[in-house]
């Protein structure tokens, strides 16, 4: 067993190395990185994506981000390839074959099958004289100095390298395409990360009650208002405008200062120009405003007609935080 410092500087070996194999991919960002974007862009068919051992789990990582991006990809294990798979790949598709030896026998098999199809094929790979560079259309360089691995054979800086190439890749057809948050949130409608991008303040606070109360509401009156809508916050209307808010902080303040509640109304207790949100607006805009000013509740309104309140326990019954 390692010791403790062992162990640590084992760790940060390992990062500084991935690190470099990072940084040194900026060299082979060059004319074919560059011609490949422009096929994928402007192709009509799909990035069919494919590899073997671990070059295939950083393929199906780069399939999933590109479809996830706006570029319709598919993983083909290039076992199964080999032993019907093929027919997977349409005309129009552009096909990426990951390879850190560009020499392995299902690859040396397959590169010229794909060449025969007649489809473009890209290889990303971290030996640019080896067999499958030589079969390749266009070439990504993923090569590495070293392997993280002390035996320099566990692939390690090399699969990470291929996994950031994929994401060069990736980023760079997003951007062309001028892929947008709201074209990502199409395609995350699922979990926290969804909800940030297309949950709006309309879905959540139609499900509250609506606290309201005139100017001349009796503070007592208020109190029960405040208490039975459970929102912290009530809302001072008039003839469905909104004048003011208060909120339990504002009848706190009161008690401290007043020794006689009896003829304290509405109007003399409510926070004017409270804080406001449209309901067209996405929920993580309200988070970002109680954030700023501190708050938990916001009125929703149009035109300065109130129509509810959200709270930031809704917004944590979502798990958006």
């Amino acid at each position: 067993m390692k010791t403790k410092e062992e162990i640590k500087q084992i760790a940060i070996e390992t990062i500084l190395i991935e690190s470099q194999a990072i940084n040194n991919l900026k060299n082979f960002i060059d004319e074919d990185f560059i011609q490949c974007i422009s096929l994928i862009h402007k192709s009509k068919g799909r990035v069919i994506i494919t590899g073997i051992g671990k070059s295939a789990h950083i393929a199906a990582k780069i399939v999933s981000t590109l479809n996830s991006t706006g570029t319709p990809s598919i993983f083909m294990h290039a076992a199964d390839a080999i032993h019907g798979d093929l027919g997977i790949i349409r005309n129009d598709d552009v096909v990426i074959c990951i390879s850190k030896s560009g020499e392995t026998p299902e690859i040396k098999v397959l590169a010229p099958l794909l060449k025969n199809m007649g489809n473009t094929l890209i290889a990303m790979v971290g030996n640019t004289d080896s067999y499958l560079a030589k079969q390749a259309d266009m070439i990504l360089c993923t090569a590495v100095e070293k392997e993280a691995c002390p035996n320099n054979l566990a692939p390690t800086a090399s699969t990470t390298a291929q996994l950031v190439m994929g994401d060069a890749l990736a980023v760079c057809l997003l951007e062309c395409k001028g892929f947008t948050s709201s074209d990502f949130a199409k395609y995350h409608p699922g979990g926290a990360l969804g909800k940030k991008l297309y949950l709006r303040v309309a879905n959540l606070y139609v499900n509250n009650e609506k606290p309201q109360v005139t100017p001349e509401t009796s503070i007592n009156e208020v109190i029960l208002e405040i208490s039975s809508k459970r929102l912290g916050t009530t809302a001072v209307v008039e003839n469905g405008k909104l004048l003011g808010i208060i909120t339990d902080g504002d009848l706190r303040r009161m008690l401290q200062q007043a020794s006689d509640i009896t003829n304290i109304k509405a109007r003399d207790v409510m926070s004017v120009n409270p804080r406001q949100i449209n309901e067209d607006m996405l929920v993580i805009d309200a988070l970002d405003l109680m954030r700023k000013n501190n708050i938990t509740q916001l009125v929703v309104s149009e035109n300065e007609t109130y129509k509810g309140i959200i709270h930031l326990h809704d917004i944590l019954r979502e798990g958006i935080l």
